[in-house]
């Protein structure tokens, strides 16, 4: 009885250089994996700059006015007030921020020199300098936010002479500033937007109806002058 041939049939073994070819295709490289990352805690220093100078800037400028308007009904000492507020408010912002970013800046390099000391480094490492915080863009940041927010308000007094609806509009484009102001912060963030908007919304109200009600209650004092 024949029994059958037996055919041997050769398989070729991928090279090496296929191999790893073919493994470089398939994964992902960590360092786009990385890039591709959203880095929330970077993010949230330059949030917080622009959220709160510009909320700063809204919030001061708008109370501001409402407390020149509970004493003075002239539409012209509100406007004047309330850029003279916002001249003041963003060169104290930027004077402030500059102050503060510097002092971390100095904590920040004093510290990676006693960590190079320590560990017998000698060479700069570029990486870490360009993490460093800019204290003239940090500046220049908060002024801008501020002003933003600043001028809101103004532009909508700017032009309504009748006293009353033009309170009325500050108090509404005030609000609906401070709304979207929360919801930027929120959506950027990455937290609850409801809850945002009404802690921006409620602290803005309490600002404007305590400026707005102290100088009326001193405007209608008698301090003998």
């Amino acid at each position: 009885m024949a029994t059958p041939n037996h055919v041997q049939v050769m398989i070729p073994l991928p090279h090496a250089d296929q191999i790893s070819h073919c493994n470089n295709m398939i994964s992902v490289p960590e360092n786009e994996m990385e890039n591709n990352e959203i880095d929330y805690s970077q993010r949230a220093q330059w949030l917080r700059a622009a959220v709160l100078g510009a909320n700063d800037g809204l919030v001061s400028i708008a109370s501001l006015m409402m407390g020149v308007g509970a004493f003075k009904e002239d539409a012209k000492a509100m406007i004047i007030t309330g850029f003279a507020g916002m001249f003041a408010g963003a060169c104290s912002m930027a004077i402030g921020e500059f102050v503060s970013v510097y002092s971390q800046l100095d904590i920040e390099i004093a510290q990676m020199k006693r960590d190079k000391r320590n560990n017998g480094l000698i060479n700069d490492d570029n990486e870490e300098k360009e993490k460093l915080p800019n204290p003239f863009q940090a500046a220049m940041a908060s002024a801008l936010a501020f002003s933003l927010g600043a001028i809101m308000p103004l532009l909508a007094a700017a032009f309504i002479t009748d006293y009353k609806v033009r309170v009325g509009v500050v108090v509404a484009v005030t609000t609906l500033a401070l709304v979207a102001f929360g919801g930027v912060g929120a959506v950027l963030g990455r937290t609850k937007v409801v809850r945002s908007c009404g802690r921006v919304l409620v602290g803005g109200w309490m600002a404007m109806a305590i400026t707005f009600g102290l100088t009326k209650l001193l405007g209608s004092a008698d301090f003998g002058i």
